[in-house]
């Protein structure tokens, strides 16, 4: 038997405790809201760039989250039930995408091209696509994706903590009625929400995987949260018992898991590219090449792949704790920089542009998002603990 059976840990958050972390998440989100609004007055352009960046990249996170707390459920998943409530609550973030996305829905003309009329008038492939690229059918399929993915997780997250009190299988019957469609929900509309916010902002181009390539993105950066979440809380104390070296080399799992399959996406879009060679997709690496972009650009490969991978193979890494949360603080930093990769060549083709706005707006949107996770601490309990596999979450080991 585990020593988390024997040793028992404290399943609520104590109120000072929460917050002391609604506090400090509160001061973060009032000093980088102000700083965005300085940020904005004194350049709107490059306040609004950053803050797509920012937006799209805590957004990928709360899609990830959303995927794989239902892919728990199908799979009936023991080992995860302990970290359960974690990624529920990162889950829970996504809707708060709806109140983050605002300051850019005033604001499009300033990251899309397509927003101008003179722009669209003198490129053929714009003209093709005017009626999909319009400003009001953009929001009204933004504000649509969150309302659908909103009912959907509070849907589930509702059941997750009725079951705490009700102890019954009948919740689990509920959500996983629930994820079975869920999931092809997920893929899909996250899929043209990348479409839309990243891709679109190099409007001439396209490739049919980009949404599998930002959604992977996403994944890779939510088990790196989770992660380290979970070594937060451990030297805070909190769940110190429940969530054992079992369970932090699962996660090195799937840190490892997630860093092979977004390699792969990235490098199928880019043979897929390579090999048509079609002047419409190809611009997109053309883009990426002038100046200090071709450094990011050929060194992506060996710092999103290859220092994870050969870190992180062995069983004795991912069981060790100092390895797995520095791969996961670095994967993090990673799947950013991808994404400032991704978006700011359109706007500055020389080479980065390395501004305060960056931090500013990236640090406004993930403690605004930081304040609905921790929010749910308060009433919830840490972990899922009225789950019928909770003790065989506590008592799990690696073959």
């Amino acid at each position: 038997m585990s020593h988390a059976a024997t040793v028992t840990d404290n399943y609520q958050l104590e109120s000072a405790r929460w917050s002391t972390g609604r506090n400090v998440l509160v001061l973060a989100a009032l000093i980088s809201i102000v700083a965005c609004i300085a940020g904005y007055i004194q350049d709107p352009d490059r306040f609004f760039r950053s803050y797509l960046v920012a937006f799209s990249y805590t957004s990928a996170i709360g899609l990830a989250a959303f995927f794989f707390v239902m892919v728990q459920y199908l799979t009936g998943s023991a080992w995860s039930v302990v970290l359960r409530r974690i990624m529920e609550n990162i889950m829970v973030t996504l809707p708060v995408g709806a109140l983050l996305f605002l300051p850019l829905a005033f604001g499009l003309s300033h990251v899309y091209p397509w927003t101008n009329p003179a722009v669209v008038q003198g490129s053929e492939a714009l003209r093709a696509k005017s009626a999909y690229l319009t400003e009001k059918f953009f929001l009204i399929r933004t504000y649509g994706m969150f309302l659908l993915w909103s009912v959907w997780i509070f849907a589930i997250y509702r059941q997750s903590t009725k079951q705490d009190h009700t102890h019954s299988k009948q919740q689990m019957y509920v959500i996983s009625r629930w994820s079975a469609p869920g999931l092809f929900m997920v893929v899909v509309v996250g899929s043209l929400a990348a479409f839309d916010w990243v891709m679109s902002v190099q409007p001439a181009w396209y490739s049919t995987i980009f949404g599998l390539y930002y959604l992977a993105d996403g994944a890779l950066a939510f088990f790196s949260v989770v992660t380290l979440i979970c070594l937060g809380f451990r030297r805070a104390g909190v769940l110190k018992n429940a969530i054992t070296l079992e369970h932090y080399h699962d996660l090195g799992k799937w840190l490892f898991a997630m860093t092979c399959f977004y390699t792969y996406i990235a490098f199928s879009q880019y043979m897929l590219i390579w090999y048509a060679n079609l002047p419409e997709e190809t611009i997109f690496y053309r883009n990426r090449m002038p100046g200090a972009w071709l450094y990011i650009s050929l060194s992506l490969p060996f710092i999103r792949f290859f220092i994870p991978f050969f870190t992180l193979l062995s069983r004795p890494a991912k069981r060790n704790l100092k390895v797995v949360g520095l791969m996961a603080a670095w994967s993090l930093v990673v799947v950013y920089l991808d994404m400032y990769w991704l978006i700011m060549p359109v706007f500055y083709p020389n080479g980065p542009q390395i501004h305060w706005l960056d931090f500013a707006a990236l640090g406004a949107v993930v403690s605004v998002a930081g304040l609905m996770f921790w929010s749910r601490f308060r009433k919830h309990a840490l972990a899922p603990v009225g789950d019928l596999r909770f003790e065989q979450s506590l008592n799990f080991e690696n073959a």
